[in-house]
């Protein structure tokens, strides 16, 4: 090899870059140009949608021989679009930023991208991408955020299907994370560097990484989190001091096979429940009566346990950033009034009227549930509003207390079955739920106490154990196989209270 005059080897030339996409995305201002449109068919309406779905102020000119039905339809219901009736001229291109050409005319589609460069005008020309300067990507949003994908012209189907599978799978509370974070941004002080480093931290749990809190927050989250272990401890201690000594309970949890059953019970219900938010009182009540306990022992067991098990629940929920809490505080106070009416009902009126409520119940969740599996199968459709959501949770407290159970099939599957996503759904009734089993169970101890403590110690370990498991495993699982899981969940339910009527 020959060297060169300062005697060192020529470089040897780079490698050649493979065939990529190339394109730079931008997002334009479109309400700030003047826009060119030449044709009125079934393309130039798909066009002329695109554009005024996304700016619909956009000021654009239609030039065609005819306008078909639609897009004259369309057109009225924008005063900024201008219909002319005209063939194309070389002078409808003056004025004009950009250039959209739509015509079944391919030499005249070419002849006008011709005349758009010569005026130095980008110009976009259907089916042909070989004549564009720019490509219309397939969009998806959610309020403020907006995702645009390209295929570099290769396949607009392809696209199409990203657009709806993205659609489908990111969660409408997005457009909230970014009002919120538009107000942290404003109120972080310091220089760039320290701003950076803030918002770095709040996003951080997006991409898996620690959720980011500020030490007001830390400090009342730490004092919360030790107020619920002492008041979970001084329960427990009072309740087995009462009956029992520490070292017929010692014995108890050392030797005890049935001890550790119901430990096992206590961790697969929580673990069904935190992951389809329902489900507990189902799975418990199953497997306890195939044990031959009494009916009144199981369901005093199942709520004292149910509420140390969603407490923990709803803590690692809330941890893993899976409650919506606008949802929760609609939630809260109807759903804790409904099931203390349900508790001192219950407790002075007996299970007697309670059996009469589960048959209504299983029979409108049986219906709910096949929907909900029909659902993950269809196309997604628009999200249905609840204007009724302090009826909703008030009607499933005092279900759940007064019927026996019904809170998460009742609350979740109606939620769920609206369109609403079901991680948030299943988090923030998670959370929830401990309020109200917690009103359920305080208000049984007042009117009949409590007992069984063998059962209900055994839960509540299985359940607290099986909390952190559910809680991460909630925001993991695909949305269709989510809504699978609900609505099996939710037949069951159902199948197993209107098995009562037959037997």
């Amino acid at each position: 090899m020959p060297l060169t005059s300062n005697n060192v080897l020529p470089q040897p030339e780079p490698p050649p870059q493979p065939d990529v996409n190339r394109l730079f995305p931008v997002f334009l201002k479109l309400e700030q140009l003047h826009v060119l449109l030449v044709g009125g068919g079934a393309v130039g309406f798909e066009k002329l949608s695109a554009m005024l779905a996304n700016s619909p102020a956009a000021a654009i000119t239609v030039v065609a021989t005819w306008f078909s039905a639609e897009l004259q339809l369309l057109a009225e219901r924008h005063p900024a679009v201008q219909l002319r009736e005209q063939p194309y001229h070389p002078t409808d291109l003056v004025g004009h930023d950009l250039v959209i050409v739509a015509t079944n005319d391919k030499e005249l589609n070419l002849r006008i991208k011709a005349d758009a460069t010569r005026q130095r005008l980008l110009c976009n020309v259907a089916d042909t991408p070989a004549a564009c300067d720019f490509y219309l990507g397939s969009i998806v949003q959610k309020g403020d955020l907006k995702i645009a994908i390209s295929t570099n012209g290769k396949s607009p189907t392809i696209a199409k299907r990203l657009r709806e599978m993205l659609t489908h799978t990111l969660p409408d509370e997005l457009h909230d994370v970014l009002q919120r974070m538009a107000q942290i941004r404003e109120k972080v002080g310091g220089d760039f560097a320290h701003k950076v480093k803030s918002l770095n931290a709040v996003t951080a749990e997006l991409t898996g990484g620690p959720a980011y809190e500020s030490p007001a927050a830390a400090r009342w989250r730490k004092i919360a989190t030790a107020s619920l272990l002492a008041f979970a401890a001084m329960l427990v201690f009072n309740i087995l001091s009462y009956y029992f000594t520490w070292q017929q309970v010692w014995a108890v949890a050392s030797s005890s096979q049935t001890f550790y059953l119901f430990v096992a019970i206590g961790f697969g219900a929580q673990l069904i429940d935190g992951l389809l938010g329902m489900g507990y009182g189902v799975v418990t009540a199953i497997s306890l009566m195939t044990l031959n306990i009494s009916p009144a022992a199981v369901s005093s067991s199942i709520h004292t346990a149910e509420m140390f098990a969603s407490g923990a629940s709803g803590y690692h929920h809330y941890r893993f950033g899976n409650v919506n809490k606008k949802l929760f505080k609609v939630l809260l106070i109807p759903g804790v009034l409904g099931a203390i009416l349900g508790a001192f009902l219950l407790s002075k009126f007996g299970e007697t009227y309670g059996s009469y409520v589960r048959p209504f119940l299983a029979v409108y969740l049986l219906l709910l549930g096949i929907r909900i599996i029909s659902k993950a199968f269809s196309k997604p459709g628009p999200r249905k509003k609840h204007k009724k959501l302090g009826f909703l949770a008030a009607a499933g407290g005092f279900l759940d207390s007064f019927g026996g159970g019904g809170w998460g099939p009742l609350v979740t599957s109606t939620l769920i079955a609206g369109g609403r996503t079901p991680q948030y759904v299943i988090g923030s009734v998670s959370v929830t739920e401990f309020f109200v089993t917690f009103a359920s169970a305080l208000t049984f101890f007042a009117t009949i106490g409590i007992s069984h403590w063998q059962i209900i110690l055994g839960l509540i370990v299985g359940g607290i154990a099986a909390a952190p498991f559910a809680a991460r495993l909630a925001g993991r699982i695909p949305t269709r196989w989510m809504f699978v899981g609900v609505g099996l969940m939710v037949i069951v339910w159902s199948l197993w209270s209107l098995r009562k009527l037959f037997l």
